[in-house]
This record gives structure tokens, C-alpha cells and sequence, in this order.
């Protein structure tokens, strides 16, 4: 029991005396010297765009005036642009394989058959 009344005693003498613990449980200034924030407030919302009926246009209306073409256009008789032939390119030898083998095989020559032909074929 007398450690019981010890830790009483200790709490009664922490809350009368205001020097000793009193830092601990208010803060410094005293419990009314905070000054109150106020929350921020939102700004105020921006008016919602107009509504406007669109014009719906008419099938039997005409265009306006703007789209209508109301002087006639020239046509003029040009002469054609000279064709540049060029050279064309000759396939490059894997090509000309590649082309054989699936030739050789469109025909259904067996492997060997095809070899030999892809050979004679690549070469002309």
C-alpha cells in the first residue's frame, strides 16, 4: 500500500502545482494563446458555358453565298509530263534463288530436283 499511496500523492502534487508538469500537458503560452486557423475555402466555381441551338441546315436550302461558286472556272489544255523510264533493277541472286526454289516447288520437284533447277535457273 505505500507504494500506492506514493503514486497518489504524485499525481495530486502533478496537477496542483502548476510549475512542475505543467509544460508537459498545455502548450507553451497557455491553452489560449494558439490562434485558430481556418480551414481553406474553395473558390468559387466558374459559370457553366452557354447552351446554343445549333441551325439545322435544310435539304431544299441553298448553299450560302460564301460556299457558292459564282464565277466559272477556266480549264486549261496542258501537255502531259515526259515519262523518265528508268533501268529496272536486276533481282540480286538470293532473290533470283528464292524465286527458283519456289518455282521448283509449285511444280512439286523433290529437293534434289529442285537444288538442280534453283542451280540452272539463278544463273540465266
Amino acid at each position: 500500500m505505500p507504494v500506492m499511496k506514493k503514486a497518489v500523492l504524485a499525481v495530486l502534487i502533478a496537477l496542483f502545482v502548476p510549475g512542475i508538469a505543467s509544460a508537459q500537458l498545455y502548450p507553451p503560452g497557455g491553452v489560449g494563446a494558439q490562434p485558430v486557423i481556418p480551414f481553406p475555402t474553395a473558390p468559387a466555381a466558374p459559370p457553366p458555358p452557354p447552351i446554343t441551338v445549333p441551325t439545322v441546315p435544310q435539304m431544299n436550302s441553298p448553299p450560302p453565298f460564301a460556299l457558292q461558286n459564282t464565277t466559272p472556272g477556266y480549264v486549261t489544255q496542258d501537255t502531259p509530263p515526259k515519262q523518265v523510264l528508268k533501268r529496272q533493277r536486276q533481282p540480286s541472286f538470293s532473290d533470283r534463288v528464292a524465286r527458283c526454289l519456289d518455282e521448283g516447288a509449285a511444280w512439286g520437284l523433290n529437293p534434289n530436283q529442285r537444288a538442280a533447277y534453283s542451280r540452272s535457273c539463278a544463273n540465266q
